[in-house]
């Protein structure tokens, strides 16, 4: 009996379940809004208990019955009000993250074109958004997902998203704004 190859990134299996998984993994999909060199974050809410106060890429829980790009275009659509543009998402990489009590498969995601302006549509989860250069990059709250998201840039050229597509209104603030609270809905040019 030959083992079945593994599928490529667009056959992402949708949940992690089965005779050999772990049903309390959690599994989180996250996605990184690509323009040019420049990645859309959020910043996490201080009180948040998973990687609190850090920049990172907007995403969320799979749902029950739900594929991994499913929850991932929810996720986007609820919580910076972008809809991703027919097959323009693809698979970046796939990590085991969080503490080891309570680990996630978080499932990261680049996305070329959506439609819609992002902005902050979920103030509970995260206090501010921005679109950072890739040489500017902030800590990551996920090291392997930001390297494999800075090679992936690297080794191929990202085009711009198409369509009613993002406004820069949502620039990259100095980390000297941050100090003052100004991340709320404050928008530098």
């Amino acid at each position: 009996m030959n083992p079945t190859p593994w599928r490529s990134d667009r056959d992402v299996t949708p949940r992690v379940r089965g005779v050999c998984s772990d049903d309390q993994v959690q599994e989180v999909v996250v996605g990184a809004l690509v323009r040019g060199r420049r990645v859309l974050l959020v910043h996490r809410r201080p009180d948040k208990r998973a990687y609190p106060d850090v920049w990172d890429l907007p995403g969320g829980v799979v749902e029950t019955g739900e594929s991994q790009l499913e929850a991932l275009r929810r996720e986007l659509r609820e919580e910076v009000g972008v809809t991703v543009v027919g097959e323009s998402a693809s698979h970046l990489c796939r990590v085991t993250a969080g503490p080891v009590a309570e680990p996630a498969l978080l499932s990261a995601w680049i996305v070329r074109e959506w439609e819609g302006a992002p902005a902050n549509l979920a103030p509970e989860e995260h206090d501010g958004i921005g679109w950072f250069d890739l040489d500017e990059l902030p800590p990551p709250a996920h090291p392997l997902v930001r390297a494999a998201l800075l090679t992936r840039c690297a080794s191929q050229r990202v085009s711009e998203p198409r369509g009613r597509s993002a406004d820069d209104s949502t620039a990259h603030r100095p980390a000297s704004n941050l100090a003052t609270g100004t991340r709320g809905g404050e928008h530098e040019r």
